[in-house]
């Protein structure tokens, strides 16, 4: 991949919660949430990021915005995030050296019942990063926050509305369209559609498909429903207990997955036809243990079918499968 290509390159990002505990509150222990992720996201392409809930997808995207800081002062971040146009590094950077930048990176989040100032309008809450990020004049402003609104699907009569006057799919559309405002390169949107009902979904989906094309934007898609992230992604990052452990293209990944837990999640994806042959279907066994007492080796082998002893020694690293594929598994080939 040329380096003209990249918007984001994540090298070895590590990101450690601690633990508190005793009557003088100390750090007892850290939980390893993201722990030695690396991959690059290329401009005007959809990254999907999937995984099982406490998988770490969530954080990596909100370590990407930098928000961990912000939200957890005392989380231990490592390793590295750079905006390659500008060279800049994310990982930790201070409000001042973030702010340029948020014009550039937006979010949008998985709530949209908590993500909106319930004490604001619809137009004040699309108004505020406009204010911070452009010069525009109020007329301009109010001007780019109505064209935003109908972009979304939304009337302009809506504008002196509140959030509690808007359904889930609506709120969620205005959380795009405040996202969308200072026309950002990247939008990092965390699990859009997992708190709306399925006949929304298509919608909200589709809305951020028809955007990408007309904004140019890149996504990074987190969620855990790995049929839409391959309806909606280029390439797809498998997560599992803080780790990638498979990445590649969209379609590849979802007809010839290479790691075991991949093979997993893909079997579970619901078949629309009765007739379909539910006896393939991969079933694991036990719970995705703790972040606080991650098994040795790979993080996987106390679920996997066809670990080894070895598989307790080191963690397995990605490696070229080939096709663009990458998997963090040296007993791939017995899965064929």
């Amino acid at each position: 991949m040329a380096e003209q290509d990249a918007l984001i390159e994540v090298n070895d990002l590590r990101v450690t919660f601690p633990v508190h505990g005793g009557v003088l509150r100390r750090r007892v222990a850290g939980v390893r949430a993201v722990d030695g992720v690396s991959f690059t996201i290329r401009k005007g392409e959809v990254l999907g990021l999937v995984g099982e809930s406490g998988s770490g997808k969530t954080t990596v995207g909100r370590a990407i915005i930098n928000l961990l800081t912000f939200t957890s002062p005392d989380v231990e971040l490592g390793g590295s995030i750079r905006y390659v146009p500008t060279g800049a590094e994310l990982n930790g950077a201070a409000r001042a050296a973030m702010l340029p930048l948020r014009a550039r990176i937006q979010m949008i989040f998985q709530d949209p019942y908590s993500s909106l100032n319930p004490r604001m309008t619809v137009e004040q809450i699309i108004d505020v990063p406009l204010r911070i990020h452009t010069d525009l004049p109020s007329d301009a402003r109010r001007e780019r926050m109505y064209e935003l609104l109908e972009r979304v699907g939304l009337q302009r009569a809506y504008a002196g509305r509140y959030p509690h006057e808007f359904s889930g799919g609506q709120r969620q559309r205005i959380g795009i369209a405040r996202a969308l405002a200072t026309r950002p390169e990247l939008v990092i949107a965390d699990e859009p559609v997992s708190a709306l009902d399925v006949s929304v979904q298509a919608q909200v989906i589709n809305l951020m498909e028809e955007l990408k094309h007309d904004f140019g934007l890149t996504y990074l898609f987190v969620a855990h429903d790995l049929s839409v992230v391959h309806h909606v992604s280029d390439r797809i990052a498998v997560m599992y207990l803080g780790s990638i452990v498979e990445i590649g293209p969209s379609e590849a990944l979802w007809k010839t997955p290479r790691h075991p837990y991949t093979r997993a999640l893909i079997s579970a994806v619901p078949r629309p036809d009765p007739r379909s042959d539910r006896t393939k279907r991969v079933v694991l066994q036990g719970d995705i243990p703790t972040p606080l007492n991650k098994p040795t080796g790979c993080g996987f082998r106390t679920r996997c079918p066809i670990a080894r002893e070895s598989c307790a020694q080191a963690v397995p690293p990605l490696v070229d499968v080939g096709g663009g594929q990458q998997v963090a598994c040296p007993h791939h080939a017995e899965l064929d």
